[in-house]
């Protein structure tokens, strides 16, 4: 038996090398989705006064951004576009951050705004599953 299939050139093992390499073509892309989804839903839910809050939300990777930004986004767009665009450089296995480092982000984020008394990180968490299960199901179906 094995004389019958020792000159035939299988395929298996070229099926295995393309299951492995979509594998981890949608953990990327389901990663990525994740995060857009996290920066999005946070942005979104942030307080607006003069949209400076909304407009120091910063995306990196492996490091978070350390200081803060004179950028005011009143709508959040700009902030999201710029979420989106940075976040493609994204890979699974890298550590992604997204932070505010306005002096009064923590007060927000604990209530000290009306427009968002419950805050803004802490929803986010509490939906994250969700948005994982959205966006495997987005790039597995």
């Amino acid at each position: 038996m094995a004389s019958r299939y020792a000159g035939l050139q299988g395929s298996f093992s070229q099926q295995l090398q393309r299951f492995a390499e979509q594998t981890l073509d949608d953990m990327d892309e389901v990663f990525r989705r994740v995060v857009i989804e996290i920066g999005t839903t946070v942005i979104r839910l942030s307080p607006v006064d003069t949209g400076r809050f909304r407009g120091n939300w910063q995306f990196t990777i492996d490091q978070p951004a350390a200081a803060s930004l004179n950028a005011f986004d009143k709508e959040g767009h700009e902030t999201i576009a710029r979420l989106v665009a940075d976040v493609q450089h994204l890979s699974f296995g890298q550590t992604a951050y997204l932070v505010n480092n306005l002096v009064y982000a923590i007060p927000l984020e604990y209530g000290h705004s009306s427009q968002a008394p419950t805050g803004m990180v802490r929803i986010t968490l509490a939906i994250f599953q969700h948005l994982v299960d959205e966006a495997i199901r987005e790039v597995t179906s």
